[in-house]
C-alpha cells in the first residue's frame, strides 16, 4: 500500500505540471501560462542586455564587436525557435488528441533533430565566420575582437539550441512554470559571471569580451542539466531507450514540415537585421554601436510579446487537435489586443527615459544621440510587430507554415528593408528608422487579414466535417 501511495503521489506531481488546454476560461489560461514565461525570459533576454552593458563599459570598438555578433547569433537561435515551434506544434496536438505515447516519443526524437541540424549550421558559419562578418560591413580590424566572442559563442551553440527545444516540450504539455525557472536560473548565473569574468577578480582573469561568451557558456551549462533532471527524471517526458524507426520517421517529418519553415521565418529576421546593419555601418561604427543598443533593448522592450509567442503555441495546438477553433480565435484577438495597448504605454515609458537610457549603455555623445533618436522612433511600432509575431505563431500552431514563412518574407523584404533603405536615403538615420516603423504598420495590417481569412476556413472545414 505504501508502494502505490507513493506512485500515485509521483503521478499527481507529474500531473500538476501538465494542463490541459482545451477546456476552461481562456484568459486566466493564458494569464497563468504567460506570467512564469516573462519573469523567465527577463533573464534570459538579460544574456545579451547584460553582455551588451558591460562589454560597453570597454569601449566603443569592443561594443561595435558585439553589436556584430547580433545577426549571426540570431540566426542559430531562430532555428532552434524554429524547430522548436515544430516540436511543440506536434506534441500539443497528440496531446489535444489525447495519445500521451505518441506525444513522449515525438519530443525526443524532435529534439535529437533539432541538435543534429543546428551543430551543421553552427559549424558552417564558424568556418565562414570572416567572410560573413565582412559581409555585415565589420572592418577587418574589427575582425579579431568579433573573433574573441564568436570563437567561443559559436561551436557550444549548440546547448543552447537544446535548451530551447527541450523547454517546447514542457511548455507543449502547458507546463510554463519550469522553462521560466530554467531561464530565470541561467540569466542569473550569466549576470553574475559576466562582469567577473570581463573584467577579472582575484584570481579570475580579466578576459575581456571573451568573458563575457564564457560567462554565457556556463549558464548554458547548468540550464542543460537543470532540463535533463526534469525530462529524463522527474517528468519522463523523455522516450527511454531508441525510437523505431518508423516513429522516428514520423514524427521527424512531421516536426520538420513544420519547423524548416517555422525556422525559415524566423532566420528572415537576423538576415534582415543583417541588412539593415550593413545599412547603418554606412554611417559609421558609432551608429553601428548605437543600433546594436537598440536591437537589444528591443528583446526586453517586446517581453510580452515574445512571452505570448511561446506560449500562444501550445494553446492553439491543443486546442486544434481537439477541433476548437472557437476557443483559438479568442484566445488570438484577446492576446492582440492586449499587446496593442501594452506596447503602446512601453513606448511612452522609453521615449520619455530615451536620454537616461543612453547614458547608462554610453558616454560617447554621438553614439547617446543615436540611441536617443531609435528610441523616439522605433517603439512606436512595437505593438504592430506584436500583432505579427502573434499571427505567425498562430499560423504555426495550426499547421500553416508555409504561410507564416511567406508572410516574413513580405515583411522584411517588402516593406521593413526597403522603406529602412529608401528613408535612409532621403533622410538619413532619422529616415532610416522612421521606414522601419512604416513597415511594421503596413505588414500588420497585412498579417491581421491573412489570419482571419485562415480561421475562417479552418472553421469551415470543421463545420462541414460529418459528424463521427
Amino acid at each position: 500500500m505504501a508502494a502505490n501511495a507513493a506512485l500515485d503521489n509521483n503521478q499527481k506531481k507529474k500531473s500538476n505540471t501538465r494542463q490541459k488546454l482545451t477546456d476552461g476560461p481562456i484568459t486566466p489560461i493564458l494569464i497563468s501560462m504567460t506570467i512564469p514565461m516573462i519573469v523567465g525570459m527577463v533573464m534570459m533576454f538579460s544574456f545579451s542586455l547584460v553582455d551588451t552593458f558591460f562589454v560597453s563599459l570597454l569601449g566603443t570598438e569592443a561594443l561595435s564587436a558585439i553589436s556584430f555578433t547580433f545577426p549571426v547569433t540570431f540566426t542559430i537561435m531562430s532555428l532552434a525557435i524554429g524547430l522548436s515551434i515544430g516540436t511543440s506544434a506536434v506534441v500539443a496536438k497528440y496531446i489535444g488528441r489525447g495519445e500521451t505515447e505518441k506525444a513522449k516519443q515525438a519530443s525526443t526524437v524532435t529534439n535529437y533533430v533539432a541538435i543534429v541540424l543546428s551543430g551543421l549550421l553552427a559549424a558552417t558559419a564558424y568556418i565562414f565566420m570572416d567572410q560573413i562578418f565582412l559581409a555585415l560591413g565589420a572592418s577587418t580590424a574589427l575582425l579579431p575582437v568579433i573573433r574573441e566572442y564568436m570563437d567561443i559563442w559559436m561551436p557550444t551553440s549548440v546547448l543552447l539550441v537544446a535548451i530551447i527545444c527541450a523547454n517546447s516540450v514542457l511548455r507543449a504539455n502547458g507546463d510554463t512554470r519550469t522553462p521560466s525557472m530554467l531561464m530565470a536560473g541561467s540569466g542569473l548565473i550569466n549576470a553574475v559571471l559576466t562582469p567577473l569574468m570581463v573584467f577579472g577578480l582575484g584570481p579570475i582573469p580579466a578576459l575581456g569580451i571573451a568573458g563575457a561568451a564564457w560567462a554565457t557558456l556556463i549558464s548554458w551549462i547548468a540550464g542543460v542539466i537543470f532540463l535533463f533532471y526534469f525530462l529524463a527524471i522527474r517528468h519522463e517526458l523523455i522516450y527511454k531507450g531508441l525510437p523505431s524507426s518508423p516513429v522516428f520517421k514520423t514524427s521527424a517529418l512531421e516536426m520538420l514540415k513544420i519547423g524548416i519553415p517555422a525556422s525559415g521565418s524566423n532566420m528572415l529576421t537576423p538576415i534582415a537585421g543583417g541588412v539593415l546593419t550593413a545599412i547603418v555601418a554606412s554611417y559609421g561604427e558609432t551608429a553601428v554601436a548605437a543600433f546594436g543598443v537598440g536591437s537589444r533593448l528591443e528583446s526586453i522592450a517586446c517581453l510580452v510579446i515574445l512571452a505570448l509567442s511561446s506560449t500562444l503555441p501550445p494553446f492553439v495546438s491543443q486546442n486544434l487537435g481537439a477541433g476548437r477553433i472557437d476557443r483559438i480565435e479568442e484566445a488570438c484577438r484577446t492576446s492582440l489586443r492586449f499587446v496593442l495597448t501594452w506596447q503602446l504605454l512601453i513606448y511612452a515609458l522609453m521615449a520619455l527615459s530615451a536620454g537616461l537610457i543612453a547614458a547608462v549603455f554610453t558616454r560617447d555623445e554621438s553614439v547617446a544621440n543615436i540611441i536617443k533618436l531609435y528610441l523616439w522612433i522605433m517603439p512606436l511600432g512595437y505593438g504592430m510587430q506584436g500583432v505579427i509575431i502573434l499571427c505567425n505563431s498562430a499560423l504555426n500552431a495550426m499547421h500553416k507554415p508555409m504561410i507564416a514563412l511567406y508572410l516574413s518574407i513580405a515583411r522584411f523584404f517588402l516593406f521593413i528593408v526597403p522603406l529602412a533603405w529608401i528613408g535612409s536615403e532621403v533622410a538619413g538615420l532619422q529616415g532610416f528608422f522612421v521606414g522601419a516603423f512604416t513597415g511594421n504598420v503596413l505588414m500588420a495590417l497585412l498579417s491581421w487579414i491573412t489570419f482571419r481569412r485562415v480561421l475562417k476556413l479552418e472553421r469551415a472545414q470543421y463545420t462541414d466535417a460529418p459528424a463521427s
